[in-house]
């Protein structure tokens, strides 16, 4: 039997960037309340004497991720995917695990402020050309639909936070053959909280701060009894976004998991989700004729601007062992995501009729309702052939997302205080500075907005089917050799209605072959050296939020050529190293990587007729990482990703040579924590960022960018006894930008 010990886990207040150093100070209280009990009864009598075998109690911290190192609070020994069957430091992959431990010392909550800190990932959201939420590009290509909780797809543009999260898995290069379309980049796999029979507690984290912040979560497991237990995850958490009030953020959330074993060989789980996320976003800054940022624009946010996310969630899973060797296990859920936002935008402009600069504020809009069903079934088959252990996944899957996109009718009710230049020519705007360069009154009020919600623009359903087979070789005592193939059978429908009112239907079908092969030589007791081929593919109108906006991902060409469109097609070749050090509790990763992207959808500027499968690039470079104990007493984080991408063919022939868009060739994320005392802990964390160019995915670079920045983090942990912490996070969080 197993018993807990009460070492608390904390909770972190989110990090607050500025542009200037701004100091804050939160601190956070944690309380942990664990339990067990034993009670072996042993009786003789006369003539017997039974001898027990010895009790051994099993240490055990509140780190109850069933997939990390024992000891090393920022390394994960094993995968959430249970398909990949071997422990990361065999893996021949790049697969970057932030765990529970490591995301709360960073003081980051929301996925995509936890993501924009490592390397290789940019955020692509706040682009006008495409909805608002989480959006991801890793390795340069675009990965907002390739995001997973539990190795099921998660989506729809929405908000997603980590309170009810083990470990975030990032699994760079194409990976179709796990993930399915897309994931050319990459895929991101979020992994929960899931219930455990083994032990019971009870933690409740609180979090306090400047700008009327505030967080607590309560996370509580319970044994039912020796064959079941339940745990529940509850969230509620809200900040004012630092000297930009009326700029805010607010989360409430749920998480209920369920666990029981009926037998020895079946066991059932279930669990339900819920997260509100309500905000009221400022969009930031825009950069002047010289490429500099504003670092000294108004508050601007409209009073009745908003963005709001609704996402609900059911999962039942199923899992049978018919022997040691041979198990199945089933996992079925259905979902519902809403996400809608009237925000508002500013950029520089010159009034017309005073010929005087100024910046004019700009409306975005939209709303999308996702409904979706997904069901995937591993057969887990381990045997020996011609005396090589196999290790086999038969997998089948069904999904069905239907997804509709819309807009809001809006009509500003402010009277216009400039004239502004636009696509379509000047008309009547709305300016924060007037033409003696000063802040107009009551900005807040200035457009005094009313709207409704409108009709939906695009109706998007698709459908798949998918068969793959992977297996795991050990060729050897040295050598192991890993592969796999997929096939994704998939009917797409999309109505889209155009801006003159007529909606035209596409639908078409295809079936996506792909597939990886790897192989693993062991150097020695510690390292190891690998390689790796894989594949992907994506599908015309693969994004389900753009309708007919070719270049992000929506519909190319007409409703008559959509059927005659290739997938995009992309191609990965790595090679690596991995070495577990320090008692197996430091885990290195180096590795240079080579990604050609081929029949690359390409579009004119929001036009749907766009052209097929004329473009093609490539991104290549290196990634170094470090993640565990360096030390007794250190811990660390570490990651570094320098790349280059080119165009290599394109319908605009002025493009080719070029880099791609949204895309930082170089960046670095490093945290590192050192315990003091057996009481203290303090630790720092610095993100640095290359420049990102704008324009379109999977396009050439525009001439505006946004410049090189730095940020620097730190936190400090005080454990007073078992059942109390104390952590802070202060926000002297320093941003260092450089232009050019």
């Amino acid at each position: 039997m197993k018993a807990p010990t009460d070492q608390p886990t904390t909770l972190r207040p989110i990090n607050l960037r500025q542009t200037k150093a701004n100091f804050s100070l939160h601190s956070v209280l944690a309380i942990n309340i664990a339990a067990a009990a034993c009670s072996p009864l042993v009786m003789a009598q006369d003539s017997d004497t039974f001898e027990l075998d010895t009790l051994q109690i099993e240490e055990r911290t509140l780190d109850t991720n069933p997939y990390a190192e024992p000891g090393a609070p920022y390394k994960a020994k094993f995968s959430g995917d249970k398909r990949k069957v071997k422990p990361l430091a065999e893996t021949a992959q790049t697969i970057t695990v932030l765990t529970q431990s490591q995301i709360q010392d960073s003081g980051k909550d929301d996925l995509k402020d936890i993501l924009a800190a490592q390397p290789g990932i940019t955020l692509g959201t706040g682009e006008n050309g495409n909805a608002f939420g989480d959006r991801y590009v890793i390795r340069g290509h675009e990965a907002r639909s390739d995001v997973f909780v539990d190795g099921l797809r998660d989506p729809g543009m929405t908000t997603r936070e980590s309170f009810a999260l083990e470990q975030v898995e990032i699994t760079k290069g194409p990976s179709s053959t796990f993930a399915g379309r897309g994931s050319t980049g990459g895929a991101i796999n979020g992994v929960t909280k899931q219930a455990s029979n083994e032990y019971d507690f009870h933690q409740i984290n609180g979090g306090i701060g400047t700008d009327n912040y505030r967080r607590i979560t309560l996370d509580s497991n319970l044994t039912i009894n020796k064959d079941s237990a339940v745990r529940v995850n509850l969230l509620h958490a809200y900040e004012e976004v630092p000297d930009r009030s009326p700029a805010d953020r607010e989360r409430n959330g749920i998480a209920i998991a369920g666990a029981w074993e009926a037998t020895e060989k079946l066991e059932f789980k279930g669990d339900y989700y819920y997260l509100e996320a309500k905000d009221k976003p400022d969009l930031g800054s825009y950069l002047d004729a010289a490429n500099k940022p504003n670092k000294h624009i108004p508050v601007y946010t409209q009073n009745n601007d908003f963005l709001e996310s609704d996402v609900e969630t059911l999962t039942f899973r199923i899992a049978y062992a018919f022997n040691d060797n041979l198990r199945v296990e089933n996992a079925m859920r259905y979902g519902t995501t809403e996400n809608g936002y009237i925000v508002t935008g500013a950029r520089g402009n010159t009034d017309q009729i005073t010929a005087t600069p100024t910046i004019g504020l700009s409306t975005h809009n939209g709303w999308q309702e996702v409904d979706y069903f997904a069901n995937i079934t591993n057969f887990y088959l381990d045997t020996d052939l011609a005396g090589k252990r196999n290790q086999f996944v038969f997998s089948t899957e069904f999904s069905k997302q239907d997804v509709l996109n819309g807009s809001y009718d809006i009509d500003n009710n402010g009277a216009s205080n400039c004239v502004l230049a636009g696509r379509y020519g000047s008309s009547p705007g709305y300016c924060i500075i007037d033409p003696n360069g000063k802040q107009v009154p009551n900005i807040r009020k200035l457009l005094q907005r009313s709207y409704h919600k409108g009709s939906e623009k695009s109706d998007y359903s698709i459908e798949t089917i998918s068969v793959s087979l992977m297996n795991t070789i050990d060729l050897s005592e040295r050598w192991s050799l890993a592969a796999g193939i997929r096939a994704d059978r998939f009917d797409y429908n999309n109505l889209v209605t155009g801006r003159d009112g007529v909606a035209t239907a596409y639908d078409y079908s295809d079936t996506l072959w792909n597939g990886h092969i790897g192989s693993t030589y062991k150097i020695n007791q510690y390292g190891n050296i690998y390689v790796t081929y894989s594949t992907s593919a994506e599908i015309n109108g693969g994004e389900s939020d753009v309708g007919g906006n070719c270049g992000y991902g929506g519909l190319c060409g007409s409703a008559e050529l959509i059927g005659k469109s290739k997938p995009e097609q992309s191609v990965n070749y790595e090679i690596g190293s991995k070495w577990n050090l320090m008692d197996e509790k430091l885990l290195l990763t180096a590795a240079a990587f080579h990604i050609t992207k081929d029949d690359v959808m390409e579009g004119a500027d929001y036009e749907t007729t766009g052209t097929l499968n004329t473009g093609r690039n490539r991104v290549h470079g290196i990634e170094l990482s470090a993640a565990g104990n360096i030390s007794d007493n250190l811990s660390t984080v570490f990651g570094a990703t320098v790349m280059n991408a080119e165009i290599l063919d394109s319908v605009n022939k002025s493009a080719e040579g070029g880099t791609l868009a949204q895309f930082a060739d170089k960046s670095l994320y490093l945290q590192m924590r050192y315990q003091l005392t057996p009481e203290l802990a303090i630790g720092g964390a610095g993100t640095y960022r290359s420049e990102v160019y704008s324009g379109q995915p999977d396009a050439a670079a525009g001439d505006r960018h946004v410049p090189s920045y730095t940020v620097f983090d730190a936190f400090a942990n005080y454990q007073f006894n078992k059942q109390l912490a104390l952590r802070l996070n202060p926000g002297f969080n320093w941003l260092v930008q450089r232009a050019g």
